[in-house]
């Protein structure tokens, strides 16, 4: 089974070291950055697997992704 979480991604200042943060709002904490968008949505996929294995291995329960705002395509 395939969960798809949404992201936000956010630019980064300049102050704060420039790039992008990516952000899963439904899983607390869960977050990576990159150079690029597309790098920090590339990166976030692993913070999200990550999340998860460790939520199951500390028998926490996983949340399901909230239903979309809307669907672009």
């Amino acid at each position: 089974m395939t969960l798809e979480y949404a992201v936000r991604i956010e630019r980064l200042a300049e102050a704060d070291g420039g790039g992008y943060v990516a952000t899963v709002p439904d899983l607390p904490g869960c977050m990576s950055d990159g150079e690029t968008p597309e790098e920090a949505l590339r990166n976030v996929q692993e913070a999200i697997a990550s999340w998860i294995e460790a939520a199951s291995a500390w028998d926490t329960e996983v949340p399901r992704p909230s239903p979309p705002l809307a669907r672009v395509g």
